[in-house]
């Protein structure tokens, strides 16, 4: 289950990506993702996902 804080959510995301997966498709998948939605809500706070830095910035 994914946090409901954005801010928090924007961690856990990135460590995740960081940590164990190669892109954010790849953590959607696993993950059971939307990744629209994923994007939406972080986008929100002004954060947008950089694939050559697999991370939301």
């Amino acid at each position: 289950m994914l946090p409901k804080d954005p801010f928090i959510l924007l961690s856990y995301v990135n460590t995740r990506l960081r940590d164990r997966f190669s892109d954010l498709e790849e953590l959607c998948e696993d993950e059971q993702i939307d990744r629209d939605a994923l994007e939406r809500s972080l986008g929100e706070l002004g954060y947008t996902y950089s694939p050559e830095q697999n991370r939301f910035l």
